[in-house]
């Protein structure tokens, strides 16, 4: 069969198409989204006309002009017109591309008039979420933490279908309305990106910066922190649920409730078992990625806290630790991450757990006594 080049070449072109839509960036959900692509597309396109009439002109020059024709080479050396129209015609060209590119951009950081404003703060290797919404009497704050299982990431069961992009607490916003997100850092710098809406933006300890997203449709949109941020950097998700709006509301109130008793629960009556049961999962969920499951650390770097000194030593000496990290080291404070009962159930976990049979009691009331909160 003979080679047909016209039919060869698009037959190419069209698989070349089908490539390059799943490389492309994502349409997404907001309409910042959809405009980022229509740039996009449009620059792209602008960029393959050039290139097809520089690169054709080139080629067609070569063939016709080669030496085996009995081309002679021209004796010119300068001509007036011809530079002032290659001059103004990639003048023009560059207002034409940047007119609607600075009409995206001025879009995209016109954060007025938004129907809610929530903080995200990350931290190695979570992300914090707090509601800013004045017109709400209950305050919501929470960590949205990596859900996916050990035994996943270390290969011993299989793979899930949103492997390392789960969390346990996602971010619910409510959909068509105007979501303010200020983005900022507390330990290293982060960056907190939603593919599907079309934002990134770098979240830097001691800087706010600010994105927003109107979210059109339900569902769920999952992205990821883009800055290396750490040996743990990939198991830093982001998970938003969008919802309609009298479904946010309901949430709302029952994790606002949640939040309140959770502040509340130095008030209960705490037993070894239960603060035991409840370290195991603040430690699963905070500490793990750096202590292991087993409490055997990855030294030197974050040393095992099986048979450890400070966790079968003095309790204070433990408490101390924990809450307020130590410097010049990879152990971070968690004072301001988790409140007094998980602060004190993490304790009690890791001086029982693996071996360690302290014979004390770690109560939410040793920890206020240490940190005053």
């Amino acid at each position: 069969m003979r080679w047909r080049f016209p039919a060869s070449i698009a037959v190419l072109c069209l698989a070349a198409s089908a490539w390059a839509d799943d490389l492309n960036i994502p349409i997404g959900v907001t309409k910042v989204s959809r405009d980022v692509y229509d740039l996009h597309m449009t620059i792209f396109y602008v960029c393959v006309a050039i290139a097809v009439v520089v690169f054709g002109f080139m080629f067609w020059s070569m063939l016709v002009h080669r030496k085996s024709l009995g081309a002679k080479p021209a004796t010119f050396h300068h001509n007036t017109t011809v530079e002032i129209v290659w001059t103004i015609i990639p003048f023009v060209i560059l207002i034409a591309m940047a007119v609607p590119a600075t009409k995206t951009l001025i879009e995209q950081y016109d954060t007025s008039r938004e129907d809610i404003a929530i903080e995200a703060r990350g931290y190695q290797w979570k992300w914090q979420y707090k509601y800013l919404d004045a017109n709400r009497q209950s305050q919501l704050e929470f960590f949205s933490n990596l859900s996916t299982p050990q035994d996943e990431i270390h290969n011993l069961a299989p793979k899930g279908e949103h492997y390392l992009r789960e969390v346990d607490n996602p971010l619910v916003i409510p959909i068509k309305k105007k979501v303010r997100f200020l983005i900022t850092g507390n330990d290293v710098i982060h960056a907190w990106w939603v593919p599907e809406f079309g934002v990134k933006r770098d979240a830097i300890p001691g800087v706010l910066n600010e994105v927003w997203a109107i979210v059109d449709e339900p569902g769920v949109y999952r992205g990821q922190c883009t800055e290396l941020c750490g040996k743990d950097h990939g198991f830093m998700p982001i998970v938003v649920n969008a919802v309609p709006q009298a479904e946010f509301d309901a949430w709302y109130a029952k994790k606002a409730a949640d939040f309140q008793k959770i502040k509340q629960c130095v008030n209960q009556e705490w037993t070894a078992d239960s603060l035991y049961k409840k370290g195991e999962e603040v430690y699963g969920a905070f500490c793990v990625s750096c202590h292991q499951a087993g409490g055997t650390g990855l030294p030197p770097a974050f040393p095992a806290l099986k048979g450890s000194k400070t966790v079968l030593g003095p309790k204070e000496d433990h408490l101390k630790t924990v809450i307020y990290g130590r410097a010049g080291t990879a152990m971070q404070a968690f004072s301001a991450q988790l409140d007094p009962c998980s602060l004190a159930a993490v304790v009690q976990y890791e001086r029982h757990a693996w071996g360690n049979n302290t014979p004390d009691l770690t109560k939410p009331e040793d920890v206020i006594a240490l940190s005053g909160k």
